[in-house]
C-alpha cells in the first residue's frame, strides 16, 4: 500500500538517490569512449552495480524491521529476499561484463518487482516506487551501454 499523501520527495532522498547515479552516468561512458582504460572503466561500473543492488536489497532488511503491520510470514519472506541482492550481485563482480550486466540487470528487475509486492503488503511513502523505478531505469541502462565496451 502505497501512503495515500501528497507529501513531496524529500529532499536529502533526491539528492543521495540521484547523487547514486553519477558513478552509473560516468563510468559507462568512460567505458565506451576511452579504448585504453575501458576495461577499467567496465569493471568499476559492474563493481558499483554490484554495491548498489546489494544496498538496495538492504533496505528491504529494514522495512522487514520496521513495518509493524507486516504478519510473521511476510516479515521472514522480506528479510529472506534481502539477502537475495547481494548473492545475485556478489558473482556479477567476478563475471566479464558480457556475464555481469545481465545478471545486475536481472537482480536491479527482479528487486523493483519485489518493492511492487512489497507495497501492496506495507505502507510506502508514495514517492518511493516512481523514485525507485526512474534510480533502477538508469542504472539498468548504464548496465546494459557498458557491455558494449568489450564490442569496440
Amino acid at each position: 500500500m502505497v501512503e495515500d499523501n501528497s507529501l513531496p520527495l524529500p529532499r536529502i532522498v533526491a539528492w543521495l538517490g540521484y547523487g547514486g547515479l553519477l558513478p552509473f552516468l560516468a563510468l559507462a561512458p568512460a567505458s565506451l569512449l576511452d579504448h585504453h582504460h575501458g576495461p577499467a572503466w567496465s569493471d568499476a561500473l559492474y563493481a558499483y552495480g554490484a554495491i548498489i543492488l546489494s544496498f538496495i536489497g538492504a533496505l528491504h532488511w529494514g522495512l522487514a524491521m520496521s513495518l509493524p503491520q507486516l504478519s510473521e510470514r511476510q516479515r521472514s519472506g522480506w528479510f529472506a529476499w534481502s539477502v537475495v541482492p547481494a548473492l545475485i550481485a556478489w558473482p556479477a563482480v567476478l563475471f566479464s561484463p558480457v556475464l555481469a550486466a545481465p545478471l545486475l540487470v536481472v537482480g536491479f528487475v527482479a528487486h523493483y518487482l519485489q518493492d511492487r509486492r512489497l507495497a501492496r503488503q506495507a505502507t510506502l511513502p508514495a514517492w518511493y516506487l516512481p523514485l525507485r523505478l526512474r534510480l533502477s531505469c538508469v542504472a539498468v541502462v548504464c548496465l546494459v551501454a557498458g557491455v558494449f565496451s568489450s564490442c569496440v
